[in-house]
């Protein structure tokens, strides 16, 4: 009878060695196995062409209440503040966002997410409590709703995952027109995104900001958790990359790590895919601009960092920690934090911290906009 059993724990030790080995070799496999629609692409209806005129079409907009906007949130900080004081402790100056939350829609049925998914909005909602509210200094924040291309759409060759992402895009853009319209021709914009928004802002700035007049009003670009090419991309995108704190007009953009850090998924895709000027991506570098330093130096100690917003469990609640990471930009171009901190359980493998890419520098970001938007008004 012992050596029946110490056959069967020698077996179900083999069997959960077997299962590690596939998970480890076919991980990203099984995600898109799991994630990947089966179904074809359908084209989606072009949304009205007053779509965006109606409230319901935002998830933050100047008409809503503060205390409904996510966007507005202020989260305090862990007890005894210490940290010096900065920018937003000033009377802010004018200035209008344009946000782009990230994927929050992972069902397979569809390669786009229809409007009204109660799930994936829901969780908008959290995103932007904690990645758009560090521009809650500014006159006015618009986040559009948009049909977003679904989680599996990112891990496919397929040319249906590039299709859902232009329908995607085509909601963005059309959301961004209706933006620009009902913001002040006088007063300064600030673009940002996070993963797949900033995919969309990256484009955003290629089709509607690069060679035109409304390059001129645009304070900061922040295209962040979405590697931005130094040489296939940013030329084609019309701003340069920021490389000064409070540095006008240019493009914020960075992937968080800690260490060790193993980005291949991340650099693998990177290198396959194509570029704005239609070559691919390949080694080229990365483009790393360090929120600690707003661009000025590639690395920074955890002193320079105002305060990281560590989250509760689920997202939606969170209170900031002044000089809880350092950060220094690789020669890949990846932002690495050093050791792994403790903010939840949404780290992604390879020590990725792309769910919390802004909340960790989350009051630097604050300060290193409203930097910018002084010295864009400052030099008006």
């Amino acid at each position: 009878m012992a050596k029946k059993f110490l056959y069967f724990v020698a077996a179900v030790i083999v069997l959960v060695i077997a299962v590690l080995v596939v998970l480890r070799i076919w991980a990203q496999e099984l995600t898109a196995l799991a994630l990947v629609p089966s179904a074809e692409f359908a084209e989606q209806a072009p949304l009205a062409e007053n779509a965006y005129a109606d409230p319901a079409m935002w998830y933050s907009h100047p008409g809503l209440a503060t205390d409904k906007d996510p966007a507005r949130w202020q989260p305090a900080y862990a007890g005894e503040r210490t940290s010096l004081p900065t920018p937003a402790d000033t009377a802010p100056p004018r200035f209008a966002v344009f946000f782009i939350h990230p994927t929050s829609y992972l069902d397979r049925s569809h390669w786009n997410a229809p409007l009204g998914n109660k799930d994936a909005e829901d969780l908008v909602r959290v995103y932007l409590r904690g990645m758009a509210s560090p521009f809650n200094h500014a006159s006015a924040i618009w986040a559009p709703r948009y049909r977003q291309a679904t989680m599996g759409a990112f891990l496919t060759d397929r040319p249906e995952g590039q299709q859902a992402l232009d329908a995607a895009y085509r909601d963005v853009e059309q959301g961004f027109a209706a933006f620009l319209a009902a913001t002040d021709a006088e007063t300064p914009i600030v673009l940002a995104g996070h993963s797949q928004g900033a995919l969309h802002l990256m484009r955003l700035l290629r089709d509607q900001v690069a060679g035109k007049p409304l390059a001129a009003r645009v304070a900061a670009a922040y295209a962040v958790g979405w590697p931005v090419s130094v040489t296939h991309d940013l030329p084609a995108m019309g701003l340069p990359a920021c490389t000064a704190s409070g540095q006008p007009g240019c493009v914020m953009s960075w992937s968080s790590f800690a260490e060790p850090a193993d980005p291949a998924p991340v650099l693998e895709s990177y290198a396959k895919s194509t570029g704005f000027d239609g070559v691919k991506r390949g080694d080229s570098p990365i483009l790393c601009t360090n929120p600690l330093t707003g661009g000025a130096e590639a690395t920074a100690p955890a002193s320079l960092n105002l305060g990281t917003l560590k989250p509760d469990g689920e997202l939606s609640r969170g209170e900031l920690v002044v000089g809880a990471v350092p950060a220094r930009c690789d020669m890949r171009g990846l932002l690495l934090i050093g050791d792994p901190p403790e903010m939840g359980r949404y780290v992604l493998p390879g020590n990725n911290y792309h769910v919390y890419d802004i909340p960790l520098f989350w009051a630097n970001l604050q300060a290193d906009v409203l930097q910018r938007v002084n010295a864009w008004t400052a030099a008006r």
